[in-house]
Parts: C-alpha cells; structure tokens; sequence
C-alpha cells in the first residue's frame, strides 16, 4: 500500500457538516484495508483567489495509506460531492504523523 497526503478545502456553508463527511471518508479507508496516520481540521481559512465568489473556506487534511482501489474511490466521492470545491491528493514516500505547520502555528497562537 501507498502513502498520500489529501487536502480538501470544503464550501464554508457546509462548515457544520465536515465532522460527518471525514467519517464517511475514513470508513471507506479502513473498511478497504487502508489506514490513516494523521487528520487535521485546520478550520475556516481566506482563499488566495476567489473560487465560485466564495472567498471564505474550510480546510482538511489526511496522511492516510491505502491501496489504488480505495484512492480511487475517493477521488470519486471527492468529485461528485458539491460541499468540496477543491481537492489535492499528494503521494508520499512514507507515513507522516507529526502535525502539520498549520497545526503547530494554530496552536502557538491559542497559547
């Protein structure tokens, strides 16, 4: 199996329904064999560049190790779901579970 590293920005109408999506998402990984080694919220954050006039968006983020099948099954939901108005699936030579910087620098900020 191999490592991706996936990055979702969802539609910041569709902020309260982020807990139930990333459910979905990690019973398709695990029941298809795959693990997952990190997942961040990094919250509602500014776009760089307006997408569909949305200037406001919801980030995720999950290092997670599966197999071809089950990347492309949600690259699938990923497509066809209209809450996720851009995704980016990374493939990575290893498992990453540090936190990420976003995670470390939210929370320098909250202490």
């Amino acid at each position: 199996m191999r490592h991706y590293e996936i990055t979702l920005i969802v539609h910041p109408d569709q902020s309260a329904q982020v807990g139930t999506m990333m459910d979905k998402y990690k019973e398709l990984i695990t029941t298809g064999g795959g693990a997952i080694h990190r997942e961040e919220d990094w919250g509602r954050k500014h776009l760089a560049y307006p997408i569909k006039k949305i200037y406001k968006a919801h980030y995720l983020m999950m290092n997670i190790e599966c197999n071809q099948e089950v990347l492309d099954k949600l690259n699938y939901n990923f497509r066809f779901n209209d809450a996720i108005l851009r995704n980016l699936i990374i493939s990575e030579n290893q498992a990453i579970t540090t936190p990420s910087i976003m995670m470390v620098n939210k929370n320098k900020r909250i202490s």
